[in-house]
């Protein structure tokens, strides 16, 4: 997710040519509001660095990237998935494309794939943002059962930087796209934390299937350092029907709150859902923010005000 000139882009993993997963593509669609979407055609297809798993967008304001021409644009960062030559295993590799019309075509990097990493069977779901402080990018990745931090200057290289959770938080299936965003403490006088927001996939002991958790701490810009103990776990919400949820990049609210959105399904039962032309959808979009609790820090949220107000005018045109 990504806004640049007033449009919400929303991008999901899409397989065009049936109801259950397949050759995944980059589905779009468009808002100015939230409210009210857009459909646009297939961002990205598959090619021969293989499928379109999940990833992130970034607008690179500053054309560090060098493929703008000086001008600001979209740059997307994703995983290519297919699988080792002579092999079965299978392989994950991050991959870049970019657009030069707010969204509408998009480029194949012609340098794909940007990172790779052989350890790692799981190795996907890149979240890219630009960290001010030290002034580049930083890449989150789900790396089996942890995270790892990578740096850049260009969007092309990535520098190793730390990784972060092979014994902290829930273990209870295999992690999936993360995020890390920074958040204002409601009341406090600028006291701001890093919030690491990571999804753990459907495991087979487990009733309550694929779900979100997150932690709570600090970032300099290559390491987070978490603020609770490892083994304290908070779960983003106690609902099956929320995975793989991220922020909007270069989105600027008045109170500092992240624009968030998941999947409105599990892992569980997504394929067993008894639909013949449909198949899943979003959750409404959420305001997340931080408060103080009398179990710690914690974040709270609540539907974008952009539903509220739609509820507003629509009271009060029956009103009338």
């Amino acid at each position: 997710m990504v806004y640049f000139e007033g449009e919400y882009h929303l991008f999901y993993q899409h397989h065009p040519n049936g109801t259950t997963w397949g050759p995944m593509h980059w589905g779009h669609a468009v808002s100015s509001d939230l409210v009210h979407w857009e459909h646009l055609p297939i961002a990205l297809k598959p090619d021969h660095n293989g499928f379109i798993f999940s990833g992130s967008a970034v607008v690179d304001w500053k054309d560090s990237s060098g493929l703008f021409g000086g001008r600001p644009g979209l740059v997307a960062i994703f995983t290519h998935a297919d699988q080792y030559p002579d092999s079965d295993r299978p392989r994950q590799r991050q991959s870049l494309a970019y657009s030069t019309d707010q969204g509408r075509s998009w480029t194949m990097y012609e340098n794909n794939p940007v990172l790779a990493n052989e350890l790692y069977t799981d190795f996907r779901d890149p979240k890219v943002f630009w960290h001010e402080q030290k002034q580049h990018w930083v890449m989150v990745l789900a790396a089996g059962d942890h995270v790892q931090f990578y740096t850049s200057n260009d969007l092309k290289s990535w520098t190793f930087a730390s990784e972060f959770g092979t014994a902290e938080g829930s273990h209870e299936g295999v992690w999936e796209c993360p995020d890390l965003i920074e958040l204002p403490v409601e009341g406090s006088e600028g006291e701001c934390k890093w919030v690491l927001i990571v999804s753990i996939g459907d495991h087979p002991d487990y009733p309550e299937g694929s779900r979100t958790q997150y932690f709570i701490g600090q970032f300099d810009g290559r390491t987070f350092t978490n603020e609770n103990a490892a083994d304290t776990v908070l779960w983003l919400d106690h609902g099956r029907d929320n995975y793989a949820g991220v922020t909007w990049s270069d989105v600027q609210r008045p109170d500092q709150a992240k624009l968030f959105i998941g999947w409105m399904s599990n892992w569980k039962y997504c394929n067993l859902t008894p639909t013949k032309e449909w198949r899943s959808a979003m959750t409404l979009p959420r305001e997340l923010r931080l408060r103080r609790t009398p179990s710690g820090i914690r974040v709270v949220q609540q539907p974008v005000s952009e539903l509220q107000e739609r509820s507003r005018s629509r009271a009060g045109s029956v009103g009338a």
